[in-house]
């Protein structure tokens, strides 16, 4: 019976056999025991790092001041007869502003003008006199006295007649001043005076003020640190100077609007100011629509030089480290990440002009460098935005754009 009861569950146990064989299998083919499948490269985009030439420039504030200013004031005294501009209209060199009443100074012509006939009236009899005493007095008919006071009387009366002379032209200026005139061709501002007003020569308060807009200047300041900068950079060859453009400044408005011509440099001044630091830089501009009146705040581009080597790269390529450093990752030859401290200059549009830190040849990474850490592999792919256009602002702007 033992016998019996083994032999009936033989068939069971070659059954339990069977599925744990089948379990097993199923297991292997569900992932059991197999190693996982390697992590795919991350992909980053990079921009080759090539050098070009940049022009430089740095803005600096300023202020608009006239060109010529010519205050108006009178040479003679007088009562103002007529005032003969309207106030805020251009007038030119040698128009009539304002008539002095004349009558006192005709009157005063008149009368030297009577005064030197009077005088050149008298001088011949005096003249012929002085002659026939030099006659009388070989024959010894007059004394040498006589002679004497005719040759001084005959000089009397040519110097009467020389004062006189100056008294006509003395007086024929003055009744010219009574006509005042403009000095300068300009836009004349508000009369200090109206018609019946008693003015005097050389009086302190001006009639009106006349200022010349067109040129107008722009006087900005500049550190004298910044200069002997610029002087370093370029006698060691950073920056090289523009002959043919070095002179040439654009304009900003002090709404931030560019100025639509362009000025020119005229010169430095030779004085630091002691209590800032700087100094003075006078530039002309054209002004024919007068856009530009005396006392505005404007800011000036000028150009510092041409750096021939420069290197630019995106803003977005540049981070910084939890000290504040600028940093940027590459991608070596090896398809490896290299982190690089930079050294920043300045930005130019939507990129970074790197100092230091960076050679020409090297990929910089610009996009995917939030999922890779030095060291890693990754695979580099060129960014696809390279080649878009840039903001770049009149101020600071690869050469190719600013010509």
């Amino acid at each position: 019976m033992m016998e019996l009861h083994k032999k009936s569950y033989e068939p069971l146990k070659w059954t339990v056999a069977l599925l744990g064989l089948m379990i097993l299998l199923g297991g292997c083919e569900s992932g059991y025991g197999r190693q996982p499948a390697p992590a795919p490269l991350p992909e980053v985009s990079t921009v080759t790092i090539k050098p070009q030439p940049v022009e430089l420039t740095t803005e600096l504030p300023g202020r608009t001041s006239a060109y010529l200013v010519a205050e108006i004031r009178p040479q003679v005294n007088g009562i103002i007869k007529q005032r003969l501009f309207k106030e805020g209209s251009d007038v030119q060199a040698g128009q009539v502003l304002y008539q002095i009443d004349p009558a006192p100074f005709q009157v005063a012509l008149d009368s030297s003008r009577a005064s030197l006939s009077k005088a050149q009236a008298n001088l011949p009899s005096i003249r012929l006199k002085a002659e026939r005493h030099k006659e009388l007095l070989v024959d010894k008919a007059v004394s040498r006295q006589d002679y004497d006071d005719a040759v001084a009387a005959e000089d009397q009366a040519r110097a009467e007649v020389a004062y006189w002379q100056a008294q006509v032209t003395g007086a024929r200026i003055n009744l010219g001043y009574t006509r005042v005139t403009a000095p300068i061709s300009g836009r004349i501002g508000k009369s200090s005076v109206t018609d019946g007003a008693l003015v005097t020569a050389y009086q302190p308060t001006s009639l009106a003020t006349i200022q010349q807009l067109d040129p107008i200047y722009v006087d900005v300041t500049q550190s004298s640190a910044e200069l002997l900068r610029l002087k370093r950079h370029l006698e060691t060859g950073r920056l090289s100077a523009d002959g043919a453009n070095g002179r040439k400044v654009h304009i900003l408005l002090e709404d931030g609007t560019a100025y639509p011509l362009e000025g020119l440099l005229q010169f430095r001044d030779i004085t630091v100011d002691q209590a800032t630091g700087s100094f003075i830089l006078r530039i002309v501009v054209p002004n024919s629509k007068h856009l530009l009146l005396p006392g505005m705040f404007v800011r000036a581009v000028v150009q510092e030089g041409i750096a021939e080597q420069a290197l630019l790269v995106p803003q977005q390529g540049v981070s910084r480290n939890p000290k504040g450093e600028p940093i940027a990752l590459i991608v070596d030859e090896a398809g490896k990440v290299q982190q690089r401290l930079l050294t920043l200059d300045r930005a130019i549009g939507d990129k970074w002009l790197i100092s230091s830190g960076l050679k020409a040849g090297e990929r910089l990474i610009v996009e995917g460098m939030m999922n890779v850490r030095p060291s890693a592999t990754v695979i580099a792919v060129p960014w696809k935005n390279a080649q878009a256009g840039q903001a770049a602002s009149p101020a600071n702007r690869p050469l190719a754009e600013s010509r």
